[in-house]
């Protein structure tokens, strides 16, 4: 209804100066026609006028579909990644089991057993890195709090203070993300 009701005031405005020409006399076919001229360049300047603001609006609603589409995907991967996250969260300590049966089992009687456990174990670790996965190199380190876990402080001189000695449970990185910190000993240069 607004847009009609303004529809009708732009042709009440333009028809004012048609009138007034009519008004002021002269002939009356050239007024007439050069009274039309005038109201058809105003129509004209309005349409444009229209046709402009009608662009720009579908100009602004292309950028917010592209911007709606970019941050669903964007959204849709992060979903994605946080259901890889979250299976790959439980699979490890089924990784650190196998870890322990390896360093378990030293016995040349267990051989075969071992090598069979060697190869389903590099499987599992080779579809979680094409994943994302990796394990974070811990000992011979700074200890870095973002990406450690300190259990223990040990006083050596065989390392210089602060430095990862040895490493309790490994920790891993999910696409550049803490998922797990390493549990580890740290050099300490005083006695506990």
């Amino acid at each position: 209804m607004a847009a009609n009701r303004g529809q009708r005031e732009r042709e009440e405005e333009q028809a004012r100066p048609a009138a007034a020409a009519a008004e002021a006399g002269g002939d009356a076919d050239l007024s007439a026609a050069a009274a039309a001229e005038v109201v058809l360049a105003q129509q004209v300047q309005t349409l444009a006028a229209e046709k402009q603001d009608l662009t720009n609006t579908l100009v602004r609603l292309q950028a917010d579909f592209d911007n709606y589409r970019k941050r669903t995907d964007k959204e849709r991967d992060q979903a994605r990644h946080r259901g890889v996250e979250h299976l790959v969260e439980h699979v490890l300590p089924v990784l650190d089991g196998f870890d322990r049966a390896l360093a378990a089992h030293d016995d040349p009687a267990y051989e075969d057993y071992r090598k069979g456990f060697e190869l389903i174990r590099k499987q599992l670790w080779d579809v979680l890195v094409k994943q994302g996965l990796h394990r974070i190199e811990s000992v011979g380190k700074p200890f870095d709090p973002n990406v450690h876990h300190a259990i223990e402080q040990v006083a050596t001189a065989d390392y210089p203070e602060g430095t990862v000695i040895d490493e309790l449970q490994p920790g891993y990185t999910f696409h550049h993300r803490v998922l797990r910190p390493a549990m580890v000993r740290v050099a300490s240069s005083r006695a506990n």
